[in-house]
């Protein structure tokens, strides 16, 4: 047996899998049960300090006689002492008070009648050495049917008598006359806890005894009499049986004086004899637990308890109605991440019933949606309410003579489960003994301050798939680490069950100084509101004083309260980015004021109060209402607020809301860093934008991208305001820039204010090459100096004047990184010029010339041109030259690029190169596979979609195979895609059917299918017709699977590669795995073969083939 406290086993206990029969019901408290050995019972202390932080061993499960397990364990429980047997074993030939309370004996050896004489003598054996109370009462026994008994109670046990006068002969202290200790009850209608009332043991002429040991609650009963109820449950763990008595008495004193009396006698033998568990027991809550995917070793308490009922009306009379009145006996359980109510494990002579399966139910509630903790001191009552967010509350009314320890046990938990929060998100309304506070006894200091472990927790409460929320964090962005969501796994998006359980977790998480909820959508909870209640978070700081903020009428949708809870619980956390997380409209009727998308509302009411440290909040690519702009110009207004950016590209803003709120942002001049005001509906006047951000003087990111200037030839920025930041990002993408901006960006460039500068982006500009020579030379004062900046020039003019740009190039005038994407070379002369420009160039480290547009495919002299640049350059780190497939546009080198690909064989420098789109084929894999041989540089190589066929990718991943530095090469999933599905496209087309076999009527299907495979493994070898005539559907998609099967050998050999080689790079000890070189290198068949095999296919004799067709490894004339 186990006590309700034991010790951890420290091994975890297997998993049973998720696929078992249903929980056992729970148990009525007057089951009949069978027996157990009471050799296996082993006692502990029940109300240790120890009993919270014990742990269960793993049961063992091969003792449960209605379970099943996958693999036996090994048993950990030890036999303690004998228990003393119960004195009426020996009268089992005594006559029976009332045939309906009799009950089976437990632990009891037979003895004459002559010894219990003996023994009842002094009343010592019977009820113990001190009568504590004795008196006449009401009581219920078995089909409700009421009964005047004399209650005795000494310190070990409860015993009944059929009268005063019976009890006098079993104990001296008490006298035969007529009771005055309680006035007889008004005779009554009256109810017992379930139908079918028994009592624990054997009743005998007279007698009838309820051992203190085991009592699992006395509380009071309010059911509504005119009188007063208590109620006592005692489970037998020995034998299984379960049940209660009610006590009926007119007086309320007498009525207290009897629960006190019986629960101190109680909690006095449970202190000497703590409460012990069966192992069957322990195995059948256990195994209850598995099935919820909830059982852990280590967080596992077990307690007896009694499910009340909280029905207090009298008047109901029916069977069903009385049903519903009854308490009932089970065990509650708290796991890793919830607490069970699990039924009692059936004893075995109870019949079995697959209706009565049917009608009683397990119940599981989730920790973490634990909100309320009743107890009283004066019964063993108490009660748990539970509530998920957007459902009604769910309260359990329970009693225990363990409530304390239960209470302590959840609260420690929660505890577990919550490290970080300060203060825990229930309410506890017990005696103060019971509320003392916990010492902090979890450490945090794990990955993430334990978010996963409480993401999980509330994923478990809120009956969440935990495998469908993907995130990441960054650790090198601003205001690092960053908690980024990602999108779902398996959804397009998230639901609102699971937003709030994100965002919960990460409420007190002191690891993120940034939250990204960029990209994921929070329209499920934006408007969304809770009408079965409010999480009081949103109402408090972190020290638990009240925010005082004035609230709206209405219930705050849940996007308020969760966003708001979160930045109040946290103080690290610095940055919130909510781009393109809110899909809304805002009104258009004038009569109805823009309620807004609620985000602004919660965070900026902090902000002004100084009751948050989050001070850059993102809002790009929300529509923001009247609501949000009120919020956010307050904010602004208001220099205690310390805001740090500005950030609301694609907001809807028009001219004078924009304007409203960069006067506003002037109170912010001494700490806003970032201005994004790009894609809004506004016409930028250059001398009232000047005023307007003239007075920051701490910007060190602007974007005006995509927005429009009025006409004019005043420059959009001057030089002043420019060289008054210390920039660091500098973004006018898709901005027409005059010449006067030229010049002014080009001031900056040239004076040391500009040395923090790493970002610029000039994409769509209408930038000419005179305009980006400028900018080099400006920005490299020093020729051969490196300048640490990313420069974008894509899609713009850089045809005209390109001599300029390419001079800058070769003259080493370049900063570090640049990228000239989709660059229209109205000549193949210029792209040549710009390859031997790079070719000469030692600055660039990253350079991406990728969707560059020729006239026609690149000329011998141009890709040869390319492949001394491939060869002679040993600065480049970097290089796309992939290139563009659509449906009006194409953009490639052509075939001459494989030749230029063979300069990298001598290149040394080159760690990543980009190839996509550029239509390789078998000639271009066998020409980077002769690259990988012999090249020592490369350690990322990007080649997808470039019709490489199931030959092709073999001879990539032959090459790899005497490669040592490559970390990544992809599968070519699209690339496989495309090649089986060309296949079936062309059988389908063909409609072959399961008969065609004539010569005449299989001609063209020959010759479709035929060319289908000979491209599928890149073939260009004639198939004789007659070789693949007759073939059936069932031959030609064994085929295909052959294909697939072939494919994933290969992908299986190249994973095997790239391990060998990341254990290389990163000296890793010991030699490469042995089942490196278990694929030898192989090389696709000829279409000569693939002929062969169908032949061999239409000789079949099966409708369906069954067995492995050997479809690439057949030889040649077998």
């Amino acid at each position: 047996m186990l006590t309700q406290s034991s010790t951890a086993e420290k091994h975890r206990r297997k998993s049973l899998g998720a696929f078992r029969d249903s929980l056992r019901p729970l148990t009525p408290v007057h089951n009949k049960g069978g027996g157990g050995d009471p050799k296996k019972l082993k006692r502990h202390s029940f109300f240790s300090s120890s009993s919270l932080s014990s742990n269960p061993p793993s049961p063992n499960l091969d003792n449960d006689e209605t379970s099943e397990s996958p693999k036996s364990r090994p048993r950990v429980l030890t036999k303690a002492e004998k228990r003393p047997s119960s004195f009426f074993g020996s009268l089992r030939s005594l006559k029976s008070m009332e045939d309906e309370e009799r009950l089976a004996m437990a632990g009891s050896k037979a003895s004459s009648i002559e010894d219990a004489t003996t023994e009842f003598g002094n009343g010592t054996e019977l009820g113990g050495k001190q009568v504590l109370q004795h008196g006449e009462v009401q009581t219920t026994g078995g089909m409700f049917r009421k009964k005047t008994q004399y209650l005795v109670l000494t310190e070990s046990n409860l015993i009944r008598f059929k009268s005063r006068h019976k009890a006098s002969e079993v104990f001296s202290s008490i006298s035969s006359g007529r009771n005055s200790t309680l006035p007889r009850h008004t005779p009554g209608s009256s109810y017992g806890s379930l139908p079918d009332m028994q009592v624990l043991l054997q009743p005998v002429e007279g007698y009838s005894v309820i051992s203190l040991e085991s009592i699992i609650a006395v509380y009071r009963l309010d059911d509504g009499k005119p009188y007063f109820s208590i109620e006592i449950a005692y489970l037998d763990e020995i034998s299984g049986n379960a049940s209660s008595m009610i006590l009926q008495i007119t007086e309320f004193r007498e009525c207290e004086k009897w629960l006190t009396t019986i629960r101190t006698a109680s909690q006095a033998m449970h202190m000497q004899f703590p409460p012990a568990f069966s192992q069957r027991s322990v195995n059948h809550a256990a195994i209850a637990l598995e099935r919820e995917r909830d059982y852990d070793p280590h967080h596992f308490q077990m307690f007896s308890v009694v499910q009340r009922s909280n029905n207090k009306s009298a008047s109901r009379s029916s069977s069903e109605d009385l049903a519903k009145l009854c308490s009932t006996i089970c065990y509650l359980v708290v796991g890793l991440n919830k607490v069970h109510l699990v039924p009692l494990p059936r004893s075995s002579n109870r019949a079995s019933s697959s209706s009565l399966n049917e009608l009683e139910k397990a119940s599981s509630f989730g920790i973490t949606t634990l909100i309320q903790i009743y107890g009283l001191a004066e019964d063993d009552a108490f009660q748990l309410v539970f509530r998920v967010p957007l459902r009604q509350e769910m309260a359990i009314y329970l009693a225990s003579s363990a409530a304390r320890e239960i209470i302590q046990c959840l609260r420690h938990a929660s505890e577990f489960l919550r490290p970080e929060w300060l203060e825990q998100p229930y309410s506890v309304d017990a005696p103060e003994e019971w509320a003392d506070e916990l010492e902090r006894v979890y450490s945090s200091e794990q990955d993430l301050n334990c978010f996963d472990r409480t993401l999980s927790a509330y994923c478990a409460g809120y009956g969440i798939d935990t495998s469908n929320i993907r995130y990441e964090v960054d650790y090198e962005c601003e205001d690092a680490p960053c908690f980024r969501l990602l999108y779902p796994g398996r959804r397009r998006g998230y639901t609102n069950l699971e937003l709030i359980a994100i965002i919960r977790s990460l409420r007190y998480n002191e690891y993120f100084g940034s939250i990204s909820f960029a990209d994921i959508s929070l329209d499920p909870i934006c408007n969304l509101r809770d009408s079965f209640g409010i999480d009081i978070g949103y109402l408090t700081t972190r020290s638990g004083s009240l925010t005082n903020i004035v609230e709206d009428l209405r219930t705050p949708t849940i996007l308020l309260q969760e966003l708001r809870a979160l930045a109040l619980k946290s103080k690290k956390l610095r940055r919130l980015d909510f781009s393109n997380s809110i899909s809304r409209i805002p009104l258009q009727d004038d009569s109805r004021r823009d309620p807004g998308c609620g985000i602004p509302e919660a965070l900026f009411p902090l902000c002004c109060r100084h009751l948050t440290n989050v001070d850059w909040v993102i809002l790009n690519g929300i529509k923001l209402g009247d609501t949000d702009l009120d919020y956010l110009v307050d904010a602004a207004a208001q220099k205690a607020c310390h805001l740090r950016a500005l950030e609301v590209s694609n907001c809807g803003l028009r001219d004078h809301e924009l304007d409203l709120i960069l006067t506003a942002m002037y109170h912010q001049e001494n700490t806003l860093e970032a201005i994004d005001i790009s894609a809004n509906q506004v016409r930028l006047n250059p001398e009232t934008f000047q005023d307007r951000i003239g007075h920051f003087g701490h910007i060190r990111r602007i974007n005006l991208s995509r927005t429009q200037r009025t006409s004019g030839s005043g420059s959009l920025i001057s030089p002043e305001t420019l060289l008054a930041w210390r920039l660091e990002e500098m973004d006018f993408s898709g901005t027409a820039l005059n010449e006067q901006t030229v010049d002014s960006i080009s001031v900056y460039l040239s004076s040391p204010q500009s040395a923090t500068l790493r970002l610029m982006k000039f994409d769509q500009c209408s930038l000419t090459g005179k305009d980006v020579a400028t900018f080099m030379h400006c920005m490299c004062r020093t020729p051969g100096h490196l300048r640490d900046l990313h420069l974008h020039v894509s899609q713009n003019r850089l045809g005209e004047n390109y001599s300029e740009i390419f001079d800058a190039i070769a003259q080493d005038a370049t900063p570090t990184r640049l990228t000239m994407k989709m660059i229209d070379y109205k000549k193949e002369e210029h792209f040549r010029i710009l390859a031997d420009a790079l070719r000469r160039n030692t600055t660039l480290r990253y350079l991406d010339i990728s969707k560059a547009s020729l006239p026609y495919d690149a000329s011998d002299e141009t890709c040869d041109v390319l492949r001394q640049m491939f060869a002679e350059n040993n600065t480049l780190q970097e290089l796309n030259i992939s290139g563009e497939h659509a449906h009006l546009d194409i953009a490639r080198f052509g075939i001459g690029l494989n030749h230029a690909l063979t300069g990298l064989r001598m290149n040394t420098s080159l760690k990543v190169l980009r190839i996509e789109y550029q239509k390789l084929g078998l000639q271009g894999a066998n020409t980077l596979a002769s690259v990988l041989e012999e090249n020592c540089g490369l350690e990322e190589i990007y080649c997808d979609h470039n019709e490489i066929n199931l030959q092709s990718f073999t001879v990539l991943v032959n090459g790899l195979k005497r490669n040592r530095t490559v970390l990544f090469l992809p599968v070519m999933e699209h690339d496989r895609n495309e090649s089986i599905q060309k296949v079936e496209r062309e059988i389908q087309a063909a409609d072959v059917g399961p008969q065609r076999a004539t010569p005449l009527s299989t001609l063209s299907t020959a010759k479709a299918v035929r060319r289908s495979f000979s491209a599928a493994l890149g073939s260009k070898t004639n198939i004789a017709t007659s070789s693949v005539s007759g073939y059936t559907v069932q031959d030609v998609q064994a085929a295909l699977n052959s294909l697939n099967e072939k494919w994933d050998a290969q992908t299986e050999r190249l994973r095997r590669y790239l391990v060998r080689n990341f254990r290389i790079v990163n000296g890793v000890s010991g030699e490469p795995p042995e089942w490196i070189d278990e694929l030898n290198e192989s090389r696709p068949v000829t279409a000569t073969s693939i002929g062969q095999v169908l032949n061999r296919v239409k000789i079949d004799t099966t409708p369906t083939l069954e067995r492995e067709l050997d479809f690439m490894n057949i030889k040649t004339g077998e």
